[in-house]
């Protein structure tokens, strides 16, 4: 499962974010800073048409949709790394997962309090990323100290060692640990840290409902620093979250257009993620169920059956293929194989975006 982990300043709109986000979510959203005093935890479907379709077309009884898990931990604020306000004692909670949303606040509201007094998304950034940075050089100098005494008789300390020091030098000097040059062997022995700055980021423009088509002044502020670390940016809006859940399903989307815009902050977020990580979806369908499945670009056959079960890689003898958009034109899986269009593929075959899959294996 897909999991992100959302930070930002207290009053950004982040716990409102995460509430709408989820539905059920029990996170409490307030007008003060710290109102989130534990880690809230919420899974949700990532929203996918072709699932509908294919359930019809399979005749399936149910749909299982490819989920993603948000973290939203208590806000942060300067001096977070050091034990102020309550965010540091939550960065834990987020070590695991795989990218970070960074809720930046781009609406002016004198009714919701800005802890730092006005509203500034270059400076916001700046105090959660050096943050986040405190909190890695701290935990890499722990690590150091530990690790130059093994290098003494380990290959694989001297290499740990090796990658710990470079990043030491990056991140004093402001920079995230993802921009740090370690081989791969170095990138691997580091990998257990969780290092947060070395996370995919996307930053989370969370602007007033009458932004949320075309963005504002502040927006553009998160682009400018988005791109040359070439992280995504998607425009949201908490308020419009919060109102798109209160609507009948059948209402949003006329909603969504009546605002400008084509899909809700949910659906952005999860795109801009995949797109990020180099996420891509396959199917499977029948008439018990039509499921989506999330793999990453560049795996094979057997890498992508074996997200289902390991027994499926182990045992893969070959995978029955048809491209979605050609199943939908035919209109079932008996006319794509009459017409040639199911293809049996092997364990060199990459599987696509939108695959529909069928996987023979030996057990």
């Amino acid at each position: 499962m897909l999991r992100a982990g959302i930070v930002g300043l207290p009053n950004v709109g982040k716990s409102t974010l995460f509430n709408a986000l989820v539905a059920n979510a029990k996170a409490h959203a307030a007008n003060f800073p710290f109102c989130t005093i534990e880690p809230n935890v919420g899974v949700v479907a990532v929203p996918d048409e072709r699932l509908n379709v294919l359930r019809q077309m399979s005749d399936s009884a149910q749909i299982v949709p490819a989920r993603v898990e948000f973290v939203d931990i208590a806000g942060l604020v300067k001096g977070a790394s050091q034990g102020e306000g309550l965010g540091n004692q939550f960065l834990s909670h987020i070590r695991e997962v795989d990218a970070i949303v960074q809720v930046v606040r781009c609406f002016e509201n004198d009714d919701i309090i800005h802890v730092a007094g006005s509203v500034d998304p270059a400076r916001d950034i700046e105090i959660i990323n050096l943050e986040l940075g405190l909190s890695d050089l701290a935990q890499i100098e722990r690590k150091i100290d530990r690790t130059r005494k093994m290098a003494r008789t380990s290959k694989e300390a001297q290499i740990e060692l090796s990658a710990l020091e470079k990043l030491s030098v990056v991140l004093n000097e402001g920079k995230p640990a993802r921009q740090a040059s370690l081989t791969e062997e170095e990138a691997e022995s580091i990998k257990g840290l969780g290092l947060l700055t070395g996370k995919p980021i996307i930053y989370a423009a969370n602007v007033s409902e009458d932004d949320l088509a075309t963005g504002n002044k502040y927006v553009e502020q998160v682009r400018e620093i988005a791109a040359p670390e070439k992280a995504q940016v998607v425009i949201v809006s908490a308020q419009v979250e919060s109102e798109l859940v209160e609507l009948p399903e059948a209402e949003r989307a006329e909603f969504l257009v009546s605002l400008g815009v084509e899909e809700g902050g949910l659906k952005s977020l999860i795109r801009a993620t995949y797109e990020l990580l180099g996420l891509r979806t396959y199917f499977t369908t029948g008439p018990k169920e039509t499921r989506a499945w999330t793999i990453k670009a560049g795996m094979f056959a057997p890498q992508a059956a074996g997200v289902i079960h390991t027994d499926f890689e182990r045992g893969f003898i070959r995978a029955e293929t048809v491209a979605y958009e050609d199943l939908v034109k035919v209109g079932s899986m008996n006319a794509a194989k009459e017409k040639g269009l199911v293809r049996s593929e092997g364990k060199e075959y990459l599987v696509q975006e939108g695959d529909v899959m069928l996987f023979r294996f030996n057990v």
